[in-house]
């Protein structure tokens, strides 16, 4: 909004096709697949640990880098599921992954630094490095390449003022996950041109074709990676905002000065909740992602049986499902207006997740297949997709 007691950087509209939609007044029936926010519950077993640790006295603020309990928990899931090393000084708890985000845009970037994003990304990605008075840069990924990163695409956006570059595997929205050897050739392009990656990993659960790889543990990556992770996806906690950090210490410590004048710590009762959720991740955990595994390929075998719409099949990753559009001939707001005018259906057009998002929609599998069924029900129905 422009107004002149509103700061200037916030007077540019960044409003995307989910918070502008419009619901039709007769839409009582509406079935919700835009927000990634899973429907499961948390685990009552997570839930009663919080609290009964909050009856005990954890009410209070933490150690400012977080929990020390947490913080090992954190460096054991490491070791114990990846075969990585982790120190305790590499290791910040914070308030969501959303909130480390920008914490790490804060302490890397100096005014006019560039940041290149795999595109398509997660909405606030732009808006996170302009906040840290950084200019973000798409890097246009496409479905005829698997949405694999292109090394000569992304060689001729880096500048002299390029500082890092934004991934995320598994992907929201496209539910791809870089393959090992895309990620080998990016760690080879980022030690020659000696750039920061990023690493945003919330949905490590969510590998559906192979084992999850963490970029930091590619050889030499560790000391040039920041890996960003939540337990919003991992473990249904969305509500508790709790997330962490890992990068070398000294970028830690940068970290936690910023963390300081903001937040102070992360809240003490979803960091002990968290506690419980990595020690039991064995028990918790399986039920959840077969369940959302089950929906990302139902949904997927019904959206290849709709003329006009098609989807990567199998899925691979995370819990959202990217169909093509392109053959309805109209854009991607245009196609998601008449889903949700038509069918009752939300979901979101694909330009919101950067320019080559456009001919795509972004689905989440965030209701179970009765409800998914039902929305392709619909949509197979209109007029559009005959």
């Amino acid at each position: 909004m422009k107004h002149k007691y509103v700061a200037k950087r916030y007077w540019k509209d960044h409003s995307t096709a989910l918070g502008s939609r419009v619901i039709p007044a007769d839409a009582s029936d509406l079935i919700e697949l835009s927000v990634g926010d899973p429907d499961l519950n948390t685990d009552d077993r997570i839930i009663e640990a919080a609290f009964r640790d909050a009856k005990a006295g954890h009410t209070h603020y933490t150690d400012f880098r977080g929990d020390p309990e947490l913080r090992e928990a954190v460096a054991d899931y490491y070791r114990e599921d990846f075969g990585i090393e982790v120190a305790d000084e590499e290791i910040f708890i914070c308030a969501s992954g959303c909130y480390a985000m920008w914490l790490v845009m804060e302490a890397i970037l100096d005014d006019g630094d560039e940041v290149i994003l795999q595109a398509p990304y997660f909405t606030p990605y732009p808006q996170q490095v302009e906040l840290a008075r950084g200019i973000p840069v798409e890097l246009p990924t496409y479905e005829e390449e698997d949405f694999q990163l292109n090394t000569d695409r992304l060689e001729s956006l880096i500048t002299e003022r390029t500082k890092a570059i934004v991934i995320n595997s598994p992907s929201n929205p496209t539910g791809n996950c870089l393959s090992v050897e895309t990620m080998q050739r990016l760690a080879e392009i980022a030690e020659k041109h000696d750039l920061i990656v990023v690493s945003d990993e919330i949905y490590t659960a969510f590998s559906y074709q192979r084992p999850f790889v963490p970029f930091l543990s590619l050889p030499g990556m560790k000391e040039r990676t920041i890996t960003i992770n939540s337990f919003s996806k991992n473990f249904t906690m969305t509500g508790w905002r709790i997330g962490n950090i890992i990068a070398p210490d000294y970028l830690v410590a940068t970290i936690k000065l910023i963390n300081d004048n903001a937040v102070f710590t992360a809240p003490s009762i979803s960091q002990r909740a968290a506690i419980y959720a990595l020690r039991h991740r064995q028990e918790v955990q399986p039920a959840m992602i077969a369940e959302y595994r089950k929906r990302m390929f139902y949904a997927a075998e019904r959206i290849n049986q709709i003329p006009k719409m098609s989807v990567i099949y199998p899925p691979k990753g995370s819990f959202y499902l990217f169909p093509n559009i392109k053959a309805t001939g109209l854009s991607s707001v245009e196609v998601a207006k008449r889903i949700l005018e038509e069918a009752h259906v939300i979901v979101l057009p694909g330009n919101d997740f950067g320019s080559c998002g456009e001919g795509y929609l972004r689905i989440a599998c965030t209701v179970d297949c009765d409800k998914l069924g039902e929305a392709f029900d619909r949509i197979a129905k209109m007029e559009l997709f005959r």
